[in-house]
Order: structure tokens, then C-alpha cells, then sequence
């Protein structure tokens, strides 16, 4: 038994000494080179509705370092540079990938993907400014085009489950 926890320390798989916090930078390198996945999520209090009223729940959302990863993807896809394409083309190629994210990402705490619909609106809103030359410059009225889209095919893109476009309006106020 002393022998095979030997060969665990030997092959980094359990610590030489025990430690607080976090695995080592140089822990973190061979695990990233193993392949083992990154942290994902992340347990904090949340908001939460139980049957007795709200309460701070430690529920599972998508976390900081997965966030920063979705944003480099999307920003990775250059859909400004697609100028030759259509809203329908666009759509058909980030659909997949973006479902993926909802489903995994989404299945803890949904509400925490809002920050990824406004992150691809805001491409899609340069991908306009591109297109279009009335919206060169005025990102505004791009965002404002793309809310009616949203407004004629609200199933066009896979995001916009996440959240609901408004016209800037308060209902009810006078």
C-alpha cells in the first residue's frame, strides 16, 4: 500500500504535503496538459424560492473562469467579418454550440447565461453595423433593427430564450 501512494505522489496525482487553498500553478499546468476538465461551475449563495419564501441557497452557476472562456469563443467566431452572410446563416452556424452552453451551463442556475445572450447580441449588433450601411457608426439603431428581428423570428438564434428584448419602455408607468 506505502508503494502505490509512492507512485500517486511520484505522478502528481495526490500533494507531497498538505496545503490551503488551490492546486499549484504548476498542478494546474499538468492537469490542463492531462486534459482533466477546469472547474466549470461554481457553489455560492443564490437567491432561491423554497416553499416557505426566498432563501440564500448554494446552488451551482457557470463560473468566472468559464464565463471568460465563452467570451474569447464568441468573440473568436469574427461574426463582424461576416459581412456576406445573412442573420438566417449566422444563425444555422452558432445555433449548435450556443444550445450546447444552455443546456450545460444552464441546467443549475440559468438566469447566470444572461451576461452570454447580451455578449452575442452585442456581436450581432457590429455583425449589422457591417452589413448595413445605415448602420455604420450607430450602434443604437443596429441594436434597435436587431430587437425587431427579434421581435418577427423570436426563435431565430438559440440565446434569445435567455432573455426578452424590451423597447425601452416601463409597462405602466404614466
Amino acid at each position: 500500500m506505502r508503494r502505490l501512494v509512492d507512485l500517486f505522489h511520484l505522478d502528481g496525482i495526490l500533494p507531497t504535503a498538505p496545503r490551503s487553498g488551490g492546486p499549484s500553478l504548476g498542478q494546474r499546468r499538468l492537469n490542463a496538459s492531462r486534459g482533466l476538465p477546469q472547474r466549470d461551475y461554481t457553489f455560492r449563495g443564490r437567491l432561491a424560492k423554497g416553499p416557505r419564501g426566498y432563501f440564500t441557497g448554494f446552488s451551482p452557476a457557470i463560473s468566472g473562469a468559464a464565463k471568460n472562456a465563452k467570451g474569447r469563443q464568441i468573440r473568436a467566431w469574427h461574426l463582424n467579418r461576416r459581412s456576406g452572410t445573412d442573420l438566417s446563416g449566422l444563425a444555422g452556424e452558432i445555433n449548435p454550440q450556443v444550445r450546447g452552453w444552455i443546456n450545460y451551463y444552464g441546467a443549475f442556475y440559468r438566469s447566470e447565461l444572461r451576461f452570454l445572450a447580451w455578449r452575442i447580441n452585442e456581436h450581432l449588433a457590429r455583425w449589422a453595423m457591417h452589413k448595413f450601411k445605415r448602420f455604420r457608426g450607430k450602434y443604437a439603431e443596429a441594436m434597435t433593427w436587431l430587437q425587431k428581428v427579434y421581435q418577427y423570428q423570436p426563435g431565430l438564434f438559440a440565446h434569445w430564450q435567455l432573455v426578452a428584448f424590451t423597447t425601452g419602455r416601463t409597462a405602466g408607468a404614466g
